[in-house]
């Protein structure tokens, strides 16, 4: 799994904004979605955003640990999947309405 901290601006002022997950062997990814309030399906969105070069500097890959410290900032507290969970939503059929982190269906 590669994880990307996702930022407003070039400049990252005001810290993170969001987060992608990728398997970027498969180009599934999920991200979490501020509208909705959880965790969706859309590797189209995270491929789009990742390639465009105007976005180069509005991302950063980071591990897993800053990752859960980033996701349950940007989601207003909810945790980052596990890895079993963020292949779950990976699954056919799953979508943005697939498996989410305990409490957060």
């Amino acid at each position: 799994m590669t994880y990307y901290v996702i930022y407003r601006n070039d400049e990252r002022l005001g810290g993170p904004a969001g987060i992608f997950v990728m398997d970027v062997g498969t180009g599934n990814a999920i991200l979490w979605d501020h509208r909705s309030g959880r965790w969706a399906f859309d590797p189209a969105l995270v491929v789009r955003f990742v390639n465009d070069d105007r976005n180069v500097d509005r991302f950063e890959t980071v591990d897993r640990a800053i990752a859960e410290r980033v996701a349950e900032t940007v989601s207003g507290g909810s945790a980052l999947p596990d890895e079993g969970g963020i292949r779950a939503m990976f699954a056919p059929g799953a979508g943005a309405g697939g498996p989410q982190p305990a409490g957060q269906q």
